[in-house]
């Protein structure tokens, strides 16, 4: 697809069950990731099924065996996973950007049409509501919200950010 085809997305969290959920929307034509946030530039200390799983599974996703070579035994997780996972998937270094925080990411990439949320509950609502002010199309990993509050918070910021302007 040429590039004005594809929807571009900005992804939030970049954890096990980010990098997991990440491999699957590298693979669609219709989506190009451009950018990645999380504060944890290089986690480590992250728990999974198993010490090898994850790594294995993204370097089959990506057909690269030796991706990521010396870090077996570490389960990958953080910035720096993410966006060597995009930069290496699309084989191009420098086409996805890195912020340790999302909302510098929702100021300075301009042209996201949407983001994926795959932080912890904690910060669904958060990100989501940051992301609909700016007009981005939102997906984010259950739920919603850790409150209801929060989750009501978001849906009334979906309706007016989605409403129709008086513009249009």
């Amino acid at each position: 697809l040429a590039p004005s085809d594809q929807v571009t997305l900005g992804y939030i969290g970049a954890g096990t069950q980010g990098l997991r959920e990440m491999l699957p929307l590298l693979h669609s034509p219709e989506i190009r990731i451009v950018a990645v946030a999380d504060p944890s530039q290089q986690a480590t200390g992250y728990r999974d099924w198993s010490r090898t799983g994850l790594l294995d599974s993204l370097r089959k996703g990506l057909q690269k065996p030796g991706w990521r070579a010396g870090t077996e035994g570490v389960i990958p997780g953080g910035l720096d996973v993410g966006k060597d996972l995009v930069e290496t998937f699309y084989d191009k270094k420098g086409c996805c950007a890195g912020y340790a925080d999302f909302r510098e990411m929702l100021e300075k990439e301009k042209d996201l049409d949407a983001v994926k949320i795959m932080t912890p509950d904690h910060l669904h609502a958060v990100a989501s509501i940051a992301a609909m002010k700016r007009r981005k199309h939102v997906i984010m990993h259950k739920p919603i919200a850790n409150r209801l509050t929060e989750a009501q918070r978001v849906i009334e910021t979906c309706l007016l950010y989605t409403s129709p302007s008086p513009r249009d």
